[in-house]
């Protein structure tokens, strides 16, 4: 399902290459912005809009000095954009960071009539992850980050689209920050023989568009939201560990990664999207 990957065109790098999905958010752009301060660090950024993109990307060079910023553009709630971004991808990745996430007011669906929460908060996760393993193994070691949040809960494995219950945005992005963690457990097992650790994390609670349209504000700047899952992205730990849940740079215990029966069934029914 997902394009064959040139492995000869990966070579040993001095530089660090970092991917950051929804890089124009409010935790988003500062993600990269902490990941380029690092002058041997590579970051691209994947954006929707091109001239947030642009921008973003000027502003973290400006900030930071680091000409090795860029971006591409993709909808990451189609799985077809997901496919072209890793199809161009040309070099290592030794890190993915799923950061990317939505919370529609009212229930919508993409052009392929998947839930828009559950396409863009989970599927992309699963999908940028499918996708991007093949280079991930031969840039190893590598990691992934997915960004989740400690506000999870409710997931129904068999009303996944809220197709039968009533839409709630709370609800839907509860139910997509579970996944998050239970997905993170089922990669971490598929994954650690090719050196490829998988975690978890909450980043900090930072005023934003989607923490607004959740009927939240947020009491930390974006710096302090950034700083966890930079931290995962960066620091030995994030390599030493795999499968884990962590909030604050502090591992928390999580019962829906414990739950390994219910992330592999989450796992199979999102392989179930691939053709879609």
């Amino acid at each position: 399902m997902f394009p064959p990957v040139n492995l000869a065109s990966i070579q040993n790098s001095e530089s660090l290459v970092y991917l950051v999905t929804g890089a124009t958010g409010a935790i988003g752009k500062v993600i990269a912005r902490q990941l380029a301060a690092n002058p041997n660090a590579e970051v691209v950024l994947v954006c929707r809009n091109s001239a947030k993109a642009e921008q973003t990307a000027t502003d973290i060079v400006a900030a930071t000095g680091n000409p090795k910023v860029r971006f591409e553009l993709a909808d990451l709630s189609r799985l077809k954009e997901i496919q072209n971004l890793a199809e161009r991808w040309t070099g290592p990745l030794h890190a993915l960071i799923n950061n990317a996430a939505c919370a529609p007011l009212a229930r919508q669906e993409t052009p392929e009539g998947i839930e828009m929460q559950f396409a863009t908060n989970v599927l992309s996760y699963f999908w940028l992850i499918e996708a991007f393993s093949d280079i991930l193994k031969a840039s190893a070691p590598a990691r992934i980050v997915n960004v989740a949040s400690y506000w999870a809960g409710g997931l129904n494995l068999n009303d996944l689209e809220f197709s039968r219950r009533r839409y709630d945005n709370d609800s839907a992005y509860r139910q997509s920050k579970q996944a998050n963690r239970m997905l993170t457990a089922a990669f971490s097992e598929k994954l650690q023989p090719f050196g490829i650790s998988v975690n978890a994390c909450h980043p900090g609670d930072v005023n934003s568009k989607l923490s607004n349209d959740l009927g939240f504000g947020g009491h930390e700047t974006p710096d302090q939201g950034a700083e966890t899952p930079v931290w995962l992205a960066t620091h030995p730990i994030g390599m030493e560990t795999t499968g884990r849940y962590y909030e604050r740079k502090h591992e928390v215990d999580c019962g829906y990664i414990r739950d390994r029966q219910a992330a592999d069934t989450l796992y199979r029914t999102c392989l179930d999207y691939n053709g879609r």
